[in-house]
């Protein structure tokens, strides 16, 4: 990494944490930690404009499971963001995504390839402006994502998810309405093709002697507690 403190840059082929913290969930079983999804990932660029990682396939990563193991989405709705939850380790199988988030936007954008490197679409993630320290980017997913496809077409996703957080309390009304202002925002970027979607990110390809980022033992360290 170059630099020092907060505003390090990172180089290319740097190791990090992409991480997202709990949404502040009350019932969060005791002990668990408050970041709830940690993915490895190697940056492909980091400037003042773009910070760009690819999570490779096969990455060990982090991700919310019910407390008694079971998959979040095998939860009804009602209950989905109630019921205690916790932590589980698992791989990341099928293609690798390569995650583009601009300083200061309250989302990242998402590219998905099938097999063979067949472009599928880009995903934006609706999210807190992302926190930068020494070991990664922390940030807060807000539920609503908005899928675009080759042909520029484009459609929200998770409304169903966004309701349901607001109506168990996880997001207060001056964030439901910041959430939905991003929304708006992002779908400007999109009609207008703006940054990243007209840059060909969608032919990329990852450096072939990257080596696929370990999961380490200490993932949900707080910042605070990392060298510099």
């Amino acid at each position: 990494m170059t630099g020092t403190g907060e505003c390090a840059r990172w180089a290319p082929g740097d190791q990090i944490l992409w991480r997202y913290r709990d949404n502040g969930r009350a019932h969060r079983t005791a002990g668990a930690p408050p970041v709830h999804i940690c993915r490895p990932v190697t940056v492909v660029q980091d400037t003042d404009e773009l910070l760009a990682v690819w999570m490779a396939p096969g990455t060990e990563c982090v991700r919310p499971v019910l407390a008694d193991g079971t998959q979040v989405h095998a939860e009804p709705l009602a209950t989905r963001y109630t019921a205690p939850r916790t932590t589980a380790r698992s791989t990341w199988f099928g293609s690798g995504v390569l995650k583009l988030a601009r300083p200061g936007d309250p989302w990242s954008v998402w590219l998905f390839w099938d097999r063979g490197w067949m472009f599928r679409n880009w995903y934006v993630n609706l999210e807190e402006p992302r926190t930068r320290w020494s070991g990664g980017v922390d940030s807060e997913d807000h539920f609503l994502d908005i899928s675009v496809n080759p042909d520029r077409s484009w459609k929200w996703l998770d409304e169903d998810e966004f309701a349901q957080a607001q109506q168990v309390g996880l997001m207060d009304p001056g964030t439901v309405r910041r959430v939905r202002e991003a929304g708006l925002a992002a779908v400007e970027v999109i009609t207008g093709w703006g940054s990243p979607f007209r840059d060909g990110w969608e032919h990329w390809r990852p450096d072939p002697g990257w080596q696929v980022p370990p999961l380490p033992d200490d993932w949900d360290r707080t910042p605070a507690r990392m060298p510099s």
